[in-house]
Formats: C-alpha cells, sequence, structure tokens
C-alpha cells in the first residue's frame, strides 16, 4: 500500500538519497559536466531540506519510496527508489504533484526532461502530458544558473 503525504523534516535523508542517486543515473553524461559537478551528494541533502515544504512523499511499508516536488506551475523532481520502480509509486507522485499544481490555480503544469531520458519521456506521455518541443532549461548551479536542452512537457489540469 502506498500511503502520499506532504514531506517533513525526518524524510529529508531518504529523500535527498533517492534523489542524488536517480538524477546522477540518468542526467551523467546528458547535461552540461558543470551541472554534474554540481550536484554532490551534499548539494541534494541541501536542496531537500530547503525544499520540505513543497515535497510530497510516497511511503511504502513506513520508508519513503518516491517524491515529487512543485514550483508554481512547475514539476520540479520526480524520482523514485530503483527498487520501488515498476510499482505505481511514479504515478501516484506525479498525481499529487499535479493536484498540488490545480490546488494553487494554475490551468497547466509542466516539467522539464532531457532528451536522453526515454524512460522518463515514455512515462509522461502514458501519462496523459504532451511533448512542447525542446527549449534551455536554466538549472540552478553553485555561481548562477547552467544552461540544459531540455523537452518540455505540459499537462492541461482540470479545474
Amino acid at each position: 500500500m502506498i500511503e502520499i503525504r506532504s514531506a517533513n523534516h525526518a524524510d529529508v535523508e531518504r529523500v535527498s538519497r533517492i534523489w542524488h542517486m536517480g538524477w546522477h543515473e540518468v542526467h551523467d553524461g546528458n547535461v552540461p559536466d558543470a551541472l554534474v559537478d554540481a550536484r554532490t551528494r551534499e548539494s541534494f541533502a541541501r536542496r531537500s531540506a530547503d525544499r520540505v515544504s513543497d515535497t510530497v512523499v510516497a511511503v511504502v511499508d513506513g520508508a519513503v519510496a518516491g517524491f515529487v516536488m512543485v514550483n508554481d506551475d512547475e514539476v520540479d523532481q520526480v524520482y523514485v527508489a530503483d527498487n520501488d520502480r515498476g510499482t505505481g509509486i511514479a504515478a501516484a507522485v506525479l498525481t499529487a504533484g499535479e493536484r498540488r499544481i490545480a490546488e494553487q490555480g494554475y490551468a497547466a503544469a509542466w516539467l522539464a526532461v532531457v532528451p536522453s531520458n526515454a524512460r522518463a519521456r515514455r512515462f509522461y506521455e502514458r501519462q496523459g502530458w504532451q511533448d512542447g518541443g525542446l527549449f534551455e532549461h536554466t538549472a540552478p548551479g553553485p555561481t548562477g544558473p547552467i544552461a540544459v536542452v531540455c523537452h518540455r512537457y505540459i499537462r492541461y489540469l482540470r479545474q
């Protein structure tokens, strides 16, 4: 059974571990080296702690198994622990993120996916998201934004 709830500070360590491992799995070699270098274990721990209020977690058997982070109308992060993939957790947290965005009054949500992340792109398309094409995403870096070419996915929300 999957429990979906708002994150709390006790979840930060697990969220940062899932995020760090999942991010490097799909981004290493597929984004600028400056961004890979900036994404240290410590950076994920710090960013996870800073983002508690906009994070929703999926809990299975008492442990965080996945999460979504929302920033205004953007589904900013969606990650699932590697041993929990294929269990419906990604769809559950994505739906929770979409709900948060709709509750804030937005008619549409968006997210960015690097072109090489075919698994994520297929997943979002199965969930009803539309590929809006390539754009230059600015990822936060230690000394300023880092440009990353991404696909912008869009989902129109029911109000």
